[in-house]
């Protein structure tokens, strides 16, 4: 995320290029809707080619390509366009690192619509309309299928820093398990280990399709419901809770802290994988900007400092906190001892 400087000359200009951010955003999504970069990679690199793949205007394809080649993600020859590093890498679907499936759910309707009023929100102190933990909401499902492919590395950088390999037979619980992609990375990671994804019935298809796609469906059940309702059963060696702790205030929070210490073996530990700034709350700016996404989005969620979580995990019971940071990802985990 780009920042500005404190203390120099006042820059008009970096006020007249904020208010515009959103069109990058938006430019973004359309090339991975034309599959922009995956045509340059398969050498359609010049405005005439594109949009004969594309099925779109040469006009328009010229003039979105060089909007994407000043926004840095794509670079420019007399021969034509080509790809960055980071695009043929992330936003070519020839890639297997590819994440340009993320702007379904990024900048979706619902996504953009709760940044309408932001200052309502403020006066509000929460999100002025939030229909996001309705249940079975069917914007889940598309974020389910939209972050699989990110929270997928988050869930590889997170299985080892978890768990040995060699840790033998686990049960471990996977809550508000969405796109399953966590609880299918220990199951990768631990060729031993069982998992049970906890979620909304229509969204755990996708976490079914998922842990078949990955080969560990035979070790994958699933728990349909309401997570602060439904009945975990257990006891499990580790339960997940990947980014879902932040959708509500500290007293929920622990609550649900609560319920899967429950669930929890003596001894088996619980996992957050959350957005979780430092102390001053504006570092790292990634982890710390998620709070707006949470104020305008939710009616009490929040980014959490570590010494929050601390507090509401020893409330809940646990002991042995810890803070874990992941290798080029933006997420960090806390863990806590039953």
């Amino acid at each position: 995320m780009a920042t500005h400087q404190a203390g120099g000359q006042p820059d008009p200009g970096f006020i007249f290029n904020e208010m515009q951010l959103f069109q990058r955003s938006m430019a973004l999504k359309g090339a991975v809707e034309l599959d922009i970069f995956t045509h340059i990679g398969n050498s359609a690199t010049s405005a005439r080619e594109l949009a004969a793949r594309c099925g779109a205007a040469e006009r328009g394809v010229r003039i979105l390509c060089d909007y994407l080649t000043i926004c840095g993600h794509l670079s420019k020859t007399e021969e034509g366009y080509e790809l960055t590093p980071t695009s043929r890498t992330f936003l070519s679907k020839a890639s297997p690192a590819y994440i340009g499936s993320m702007a379904g759910f990024l900048v979706s309707g619902f996504q953009v619509a709760a940044f309408r009023d932001v200052a309502g929100a403020v006066r509000n102190g929460g999100a002025v309309k939030s229909e996001a933990l309705d249940p079975e909401n069917p914007i889940w499902v598309e974020f389910a299928r939209s972050m699989a492919p990110m929270m997928a590395m988050v869930g590889a950088a997170a299985a080892p820093r978890l768990m040995p390999a060699s840790a033998g037979p686990m049960k471990i619980l996977d809550i508000a398990a969405g796109h399953g992609m966590y609880g299918i990375a220990m199951a990768r990671h631990n060729s031993q280990a069982e998992i049970t994804g906890q979620d909304w019935r229509n969204v755990l298809e996708v976490a079914k399709e998922n842990a078949e796609k990955a080969g560990v469906a035979a070790r994958y059940r699933t728990l349909p419901g309401n997570a602060f309702e439904v009945d975990f059963g257990g006891p499990y060696d580790l339960a997940l809770v990947p980014n879902f702790a932040h959708h509500f205030n500290a007293a929920e929070a622990t609550r649900l802290f609560r319920k899967c210490r429950a669930a929890l073996k003596k001894g088996g530990r619980l996992a957050l994988v959350e957005f979780i700034p430092d102390e001053d709350r504006v570092s790292p700016p990634e982890q710390a900007a998620f709070a707006l996404t949470m104020l305008v989005g939710t009616p009490a969620g929040d980014a959490y400092t570590f010494a929050e979580y601390q507090q509401m995990l020893q409330e809940a019971g646990f002991r042995n906190c810890q803070l874990l940071s992941l290798d080029r990802v933006p997420q960090r985990v806390v863990i806590g001892e039953a």
